[in-house]
C-alpha cells in the first residue's frame, strides 16, 4: 500500500492509505492533540485496517484557522465529513476529548443508519459523568500549560519549545472548553454499536466508576480494559492497545 499521506478534505488524514482493507478506523485526538498522534497507529495497522486521523482546526497545517470549542458543533461537522468514508465498515477510536467526540459522531452516524462496528473510548469518563469543578479552560496561560505538562501527553520536543507551545494555547484552550462544558443531551438514545473502554488505573481524569458508566450508553456489547498508568497510559502500552484494536477489527 502507498505510504504517502492522503488528505481527505481539511479534516481527515490518511497516512498509510489501505484501499483494500475491509475496515476503516477513524481516530479522534485528545485536547491539544493533532492527527499526527495517530501516525504510529496508522503505520502499525496498515494494510489490514484503513486508518483515518482527524485534524482539528487551530494546529499544525490548520494553525491559522479558528479552533472550535463545542463538541456538538465538531460532531456535526465530522459526521458530515465522514459520510464518504462509510463505504465500508467503520470503527471509531477517541482518546480523552476525542472519546466524547467519537461518541457524539457515532450517535449521528447511527441516526443516519450507519452503525459503527466498534466505538473505542480511551481515557475519558462516560458522557453521563461530569465534574462541576472542571474549569481549566478559564485558567491563565501558565496554569493551562502546567496542566498540559502534568498529563504527560505532549512530546518532549514541543514542551521544550515554549514559543511554539504558547502559539498553540488558543487551540488547547478551545479543546478544554469543548471537553469541560460538554453535557449529554437529555433523551439521547443508546448507541447500538458495541463499546470498548480503555483506561489507565491511576488516571486523575477518569475513575473506574466513571469508566464503567460507559456501559449505560450502549445496548450493544461492553468491554473495559484497564492498563497501568495515568491519562496517557497509551504512550506506555501502545503495542498492546494496537494489538487489541487489530484483534477486534481483523477477525
Amino acid at each position: 500500500m502507498s505510504g504517502s499521506t492522503t488528505n481527505t478534505g481539511a479534516w481527515l488524514r490518511r497516512y498509510h492509505p489501505a484501499d483494500s482493507a475491509p475496515t476503516r478506523l477513524v481516530c479522534f485526538p485528545h485536547a491539544g492533540g493533532s492527527a499526527t498522534y495517530y501516525f504510529p497507529v496508522s503505520r502499525a495497522l496498515s494494510p489490514a485496517v484503513d486508518v483515518v486521523a482527524v485534524q482539528y482546526p487551530g494546529r499544525q497545517d490548520r494553525r491559522t484557522e479558528a479552533p472550535v470549542d463545542d463538541i456538538s458543533k465538531l460532531a456535526d461537522i465530522l459526521a458530515e465529513e465522514l459520510r464518504p468514508s462509510t463505504d465500508r465498515p467503520l470503527a471509531l477510536f477517541g482518546h480523552s476529548l476525542g472519546a466524547t467526540l467519537a461518541y457524539e459522531v457515532a450517535l449521528r452516524l447511527e441516526a443516519e443508519g450507519v452503525e459503527p462496528v466498534m466505538l473505542f473510548a480511551s481515557g475519558r469518563r462516560a458522557p453521563s459523568c461530569h465534574r462541576d469543578n472542571d474549569a481549566v479552560y478559564l485558567s491563565d496561560d501558565e496554569t493551562l500549560l502546567g496542566t498540559i505538562k502534568a498529563l504527560s501527553g505532549t512530546s518532549p520536543e514541543l514542551l521544550e519549545d515554549d514559543e511554539l507551545l504558547r502559539s498553540l494555547l488558543p487551540a488547547i484552550r478551545a479543546d478544554y472548553k469543548a471537553a469541560e462544558t460538554y453535557r449529554k443531551r437529555p433523551g439521547t438514545p443508546l448507541l447500538r454499536c458495541p463499546v470498548t473502554v480503555l483506561t489507565g488505573d491511576v488516571d486523575p481524569e477518569v475513575t473506574r466508576a466513571e469508566a464503567d458508566a460507559w456501559e449505560g450508553h450502549t445496548s450493544g456489547d461492553f468491554t473495559l480494559h484497564e492498563y497501568s498508568g495515568g491519562h496517557f497510559y497509551l504512550n506506555e502500552h501502545a503495542p498492546s492497545v494496537i494489538s487489541r484494536i487489530r484483534e477486534v477489527l481483523v477477525r
